[in-house]
């Protein structure tokens, strides 16, 4: 039971938290905002519309951190924009890095929620893994993010924030941006959908970092609503679909979401997307020693996805504290992937990053959420 002291902490903690929340009701997040919703804006404090441009450009191209930066508009406009926009949606509050370069941010958001990004490193190019929500409801039996539950969705902002913190990281370094984008961090994208699609036009808008749709990928667990949606979207967004297993019972073991939308709906759903999009669905497959990594589950997933236009990405397990299980031998991996490239499937089988950073999903956050 909690101590009287304990209970007094928590309830100062909770106004302190909801008094921020009524003082920043009123300032929407800059970094959220289009251009056509700059636009709007301009009208509504009666600006001339040439001013949104300005705006757009100071945040989406010179990545500026404060208002007064944008010297080119007048001081009253600057002002208004202080008064009305948050221009610090986020906040850094750790930085980690790993010996093979991956660089793992802890951010913080205007009502104290905690959330994580991560940059990999490949080559010349860098990729950018952002969160959609704070925490995870789906508990995947071996995802970090879910397990102190979803305490709730991210605003648009606060994902295209992620990726102007990393931006500015890296220009200290003479890169200009995030080549890639995959929205495989914390959360489940499909269940923030609207706030994500619009955080990835903002960031594809060729005024803005212009970051090429077929780069920026979004993960699901399997929403499949989610899929048959981004389907009619338009938008050249890649797909990437958690599978981890080969059929319907080990999957529902490892992902609840597999009861609402077992395996039959969801292979359904990506051959459809495939078919209407002409896009090739990646399906992420960790290996498990023991669990799910056998010749007899390799055989299996070969037979469940032959014939489909896709590829794998197999991923040796980065342990958590909250799953018992182990990484496989790095043999186990080659024999698997030699047994799905065999039934002519695209397989790939990535090698493990960020050791030492805990770069696996929500792995950060947790460790100070419980510290």
């Amino acid at each position: 039971m909690h101590s009287r002291l304990d209970t007094t902490r928590q309830a100062v903690h909770h106004k302190a938290m909801t008094d921020a929340k009524k003082t920043d009701v009123a300032r929407a997040q800059a970094w959220g905002l289009d251009l056509a919703d700059w636009l709007a804006c301009m009208s509504k404090l009666g600006a001339p519309a040439f001013r949104a441009k300005q705006i757009w450009h100071g945040l989406q191209t010179r990545l500026i951190s404060a208002w007064d930066d944008l010297s080119v508009l007048p001081a009253a406009l600057r002002q208004q924009l202080e008064e009305h926009f948050d221009i610090a949606a986020l906040n850094v509050r750790e930085m980690r890095d790993s010996a093979d370069g991956v660089q793992k941010m802890l951010t913080v958001c205007r009502d104290g929620e905690m959330i994580e990004s991560v940059l990999i490193p490949a080559e010349s190019r860098w990729t950018l893994c952002i969160s959609s929500q704070a925490g995870c409801a789906f508990k995947c039996a071996f995802c970090a993010s879910g397990a102190a539950g979803l305490s709730r969705s991210l605003e648009p902002g606060e994902i295209v924030g992620q990726v102007l913190l990393a931006s500015r990281w890296l220009r200290e370094r003479a890169v200009e941006r995030p080549q890639n984008i995959v929205v495989m961090g914390m959360g489940e994208p499909m269940a923030n959908y609207d706030a994500v699609l619009k955080a990835l036009k903002i960031l594809n808008a060729p005024e803005g970092l212009n970051i090429g749709a077929r780069h920026m990928t979004i993960s699901t667990c399997g929403v499949v609503p989610g899929i048959q949606r981004l389907a009619d979207e338009g938008i050249q967004f890649e797909l990437s679909v958690s599978l981890h297993a080969p059929n319907d019972a080990l999957r529902s073991r490892l992902m609840p979401v597999n009861r609402r939308w077992p395996m039959q709906e969801l292979l359904a759903a990506c051959h459809d997307y495939t078919a209407h999009t002409g896009r090739i669905v990646t399906f992420e497959y960790t290996l498990v020693r023991n669990l799910n990594d056998r010749p007899e589950h390799a055989d299996e997933l070969a037979r469940l996805l032959r014939g489909e236009k896709c590829r794998v990405n197999l991923i040796p397990l980065s342990p958590v504290a909250e799953f018992d299980g182990e990484t496989p031998d790095i043999q186990t991996c080659e024999a698997f992937q030699r047994t799905l490239e065999r039934a002519r499937i695209s397989t790939t089988l990535r090698r493990s990053r960020g050791g030492g950073v805990d770069a696996a999903c929500g792995q950060l956050r947790l460790h100070r959420l419980r510290s």
